[in-house]
């Protein structure tokens, strides 16, 4: 099996409005998120897919996200936050945007973006052997979340 990571970076935050510590506050954080693809084989290029592909996949989320915040829809804030910085506040419904969640949701959203390549084609093609294994997001320099199906 041939394995590629892309990493990104993006400065978001969030609140954890079910933490009982700090955390319920807003604070932020400098993500760094990886993406794991995989194939048993190389394309005609020797490669598992090009890395540009995956940045092209993840440029609409890196512009929503980065600098964003992330809050329980539930939250009593989160109105207020949303009226205040509008699609600045990323609203989780009904559930904490921890660092796990943020792991499925990178990699919901990476899966559907290289589905629809397969299908629809992109400048960067990507072959249909080519599977997303898994996605890390670092929260620190020492703590990550993943999420593989």
């Amino acid at each position: 099996m041939y394995r590629i990571c892309k990493q990104v970076e993006i400065e978001s935050g969030h609140m954890l409005s079910r933490h009982s510590g700090n955390c319920k506050f807003p604070h932020g954080h400098s993500r760094k998120v990886e993406m794991v693809f995989a194939a048993e084989s190389l394309d005609d290029h020797d490669m598992v897919m090009d890395f540009k592909a995956v940045k092209d996949m993840m440029q609409e989320f890196i512009n929503r996200f980065d600098h964003s915040i992330c809050v329980n829809t539930d939250d009593p804030m989160y109105g207020v936050l949303k009226e205040a910085y509008g699609d600045r506040v990323i609203g989780f419904v009904s559930i904490d945007p921890t660092s796990e969640v943020m792991a499925k949701t990178v990699f919901d959203y990476v899966q559907n973006k290289l589905e629809h390549i397969k299908i629809k084609g992109g400048t960067w093609p990507v072959r249909a052997v080519v599977k997303l294994e898994r996605v890390r997001v670092w929260e620190t320099s020492s703590s990550w979340a993943e999420y593989e199906e």
